[in-house]
């Protein structure tokens, strides 16, 4: 991984690069201006994205699609995992119509499929998010280059690619998406791995402020998707 040079302590970097690929994160307004008290913040915000907004049901796997899952030795992995009132053939036509998602994510600036046809296990696509100026870095646009690995439709979904800015540039994320009709509705469990250098020397609080930032980023990106899925 490349990440823009900087005389500051790795942990500062790499809180940069976590605003960056935290999409989600973004949106909600961490950007310039933003320290340590965000950065606790952030670590509190990862205890309790931790706690499920529903408890899986017996037969739900998370944790695996067609037997891949994330980078479970990654410095940093986060999952969580959201309840919608809503069919599930609704949540998940929302989630992998990808092309719409800069219409109800707000941090998507820009995205297009790289393929033709279905949305499926071969599939590929590009989409770009902002990175706020901050005391680390200069305000970006990361291009992420996302290439599907898995998927079993109606049920599951894993991602990964590459994030490249002029700034920062992120080898590796790999993001998996799983669906479980319920009673209740639909349970959307996620989780995501971040491999990098820069961030395997990361220790404490700040290994936990990094984690915490892309567990918000993964909340929010829940929270959006239960919200368009239970308006159709």
């Amino acid at each position: 991984m490349t990440v823009f040079s900087s005389p500051r302590r790795p942990a500062q970097v790499a809180l940069a690069l976590a605003t960056a690929v935290g999409i989600a994160v973004a949106a909600t307004g961490c950007g310039a201006g933003h320290g340590a008290e965000d950065a606790d913040a952030a670590a509190s915000s990862a205890a309790s994205a931790e706690q499920p907004a529903a408890p899986s049901p017996e037969d739900a796997q998370p944790g695996q699609c067609g037997g891949a899952t994330i980078d479970d030795a990654a410095p940093i992995t986060r999952s969580t995992e959201i309840l919608i009132d809503a069919p599930l053939d609704v949540v998940w036509d929302v989630q992998t119509d990808v092309e719409a998602w800069d219409e109800w994510q707000d941090a998507v600036l820009t995205v297009k499929r790289l393929d033709d046809g279905d949305f499926d296990a071969d599939s590929r696509f590009e989409w770009t998010t902002p990175v706020p100026e901050s005391d680390f870095a200069p305000a970006d646009t990361l291009v992420i280059t996302s290439s599907v690995q898995e998927l079993e439709p109606g049920k599951c979904v894993l991602w990964e690619g590459p994030a490249i800015g002029e700034a920062i540039q992120i080898d590796r994320g790999v993001h998996l998406w799983t669906f479980t009709e319920t009673d209740e509705g639909t349970l959307v469990h996620t989780e995501e791995s971040w491999d990098a250098d820069i961030l395997a020397a990361l220790e404490g609080p700040d290994h936990d402020a990094v984690a915490g930032m892309l567990g918000g980023g993964l909340d929010v990106w829940l929270e959006a998707l239960k919200t368009k899925s239970e308006s159709i």
